[in-house]
């Protein structure tokens, strides 16, 4: 059974850790999709460009199947597998955490490294205000003008969130419904011949 919510962070958090001259500096970033990773990775080489490593992990998606790690030139599986690590100690998804190491002259060893990434995403992770966010899914529906009665009686009643509506001869509008809405929502509306709803994407 699918669930109907999921956990993330709510805004941007930091953490750091310190070890043998070596910082190591955690950013974590609630995220959507592949792009704003992108963004948010390129913003941090901006800032940060002194720096000799940037590892991450990312998780997204409601039943967390998207996932990805970068050691970024650290032995492999020092880096990115500790952050991800955290990601799912603390059971999050549709999150970014990328950690920036400034090389202090030391090696710091395998395990030194798996120790120092895992720490500053956790550090990043307990400064970060987790949230229980509800499954939306994102219908596109289409409809007479002379069924618009009809429809807004059911958005009122269920209280549903639409926007970029269009109304005119033909009408079209987008409706976010909670998962555990979705079927009463198809059975109002998907059942009118008169009507034609699309699924489009989760949110």
């Amino acid at each position: 059974m699918e669930a109907d919510n999921y956990l993330t962070i709510e805004n941007p958090s930091q953490g750091s850790y310190r070890e043998k001259g070596s910082k190591f500096l955690a950013f974590a970033f609630p995220v959507y999709n592949e792009a704003e990773i992108r963004e948010k990775l390129e913003l941090l080489k901006k800032k940060y460009h002194d720096a000799r490593h940037y590892c991450y992990a990312w998780r997204l998606g409601a039943s967390m199947e998207h996932f990805r790690t970068n050691d970024d030139g650290e032995p492999p599986n020092s880096a990115g597998k500790p952050i991800l690590g955290q990601i799912q100690a603390f059971k999050l998804t549709n999150i970014l955490i990328v950690v920036v190491r400034y090389f202090g002259g030391t090696l710091l060893g395998v395990g030194g490294l798996i120790k120092a990434y895992k720490t500053a995403s956790n550090e990043a992770l307990k400064n970060a205000t987790i949230i229980d966010k509800q499954i939306l899914q994102v219908y596109k529906v289409n409809f007479p003008y002379s069924e618009m009665n009809l429809v807004m009686k059911v958005l009122k009643e269920m209280n549903l969130e639409h926007f970029d509506q269009n109304f005119e001869l033909n009408c079209e509008l987008k409706v976010k419904v909670p998962r555990f809405q979705t079927i009463k929502f198809t059975n109002e509306l998907g059942l009118n011949p008169k009507l034609s709803i699309e699924l489009l994407n989760n949110i």
